[in-house]
């Protein structure tokens, strides 16, 4: 095999992606994931530390674009709103790989490791938020509490547009008409906290 290996991440995540799918991800080794990408185990460790990774690796570019929305959001702008501006941007970004995301959540919701490292992941982007709010100036409380809020918020949002996908396959609906995006999710979960909150 050549030195020059063209999208070898890319064709690592889909061939991981795709046997964790079919097999589940604790029947699916390392070898077998570089052979169904047509590479090496060596490439495989020289983009990843373990196959668990594999799941993970789009989390560095997605703490970057949360991060940077906020930096850019405007001055008026509350500290909650300026998380979901974050969020409808993350929204955006995973609607345009729709299929990649909802096989992902599949994988990791059939293995209790996965979720753990899941819930870290989540811990960390509500780390990053609140960071991001505090230097803007936000008070530490209020920075906290918009990025943990804003994290609920996506995790319902993220679950209520697994589920409309799951029905859509369930019902052979192919059609996209009256489908969500995930955005609009960010949105109606937001409304419904804030309903909530104003209520309490």
């Amino acid at each position: 095999m050549g030195r020059w290996e063209p999208n070898a991440r890319g064709r690592l995540e889909e061939a991981a992606l795709d046997l964790y799918f079919e097999r589940g991800f604790e029947r699916t080794s390392v070898a077998e994931i570089a052979e169904r990408a047509g590479l090496t185990e060596r490439t495989f460790f020289r983009h990843y530390a373990d196959k668990r990774e594999v799941l993970f690796a789009g989390s560095g570019a997605l703490h970057e674009l949360l991060v940077g929305v906020v930096a850019r959001a405007p001055e008026p702008a509350t500290p909650m709103e300026t998380v979901v501006a974050a969020l409808q941007a993350a929204a955006t970004v995973l609607q345009e790989r729709q299929e990649h995301a909802h096989r992902r959540h599949a994988v990791i919701a059939a293995n209790a490791e996965l979720q753990e490292r899941e819930l870290i992941k989540l811990a960390s982007l509500s780390a990053a938020l609140a960071e991001a709010l505090r230097r803007r100036g936000v008070d530490d409380a209020s920075a906290s509490l918009a990025a943990e809020a804003g994290i609920a918020v996506f995790k319902i949002a993220f679950q209520r547009w697994i589920e409309q996908a799951g029905r859509a396959e369930q019902e052979g609906r192919i059609e996209q008409a009256g489908r969500k995006d995930f955005s609009r999710f960010i949105g109606e979960s937001f409304a419904v906290l804030k309903a909530v909150t104003t209520d309490a």
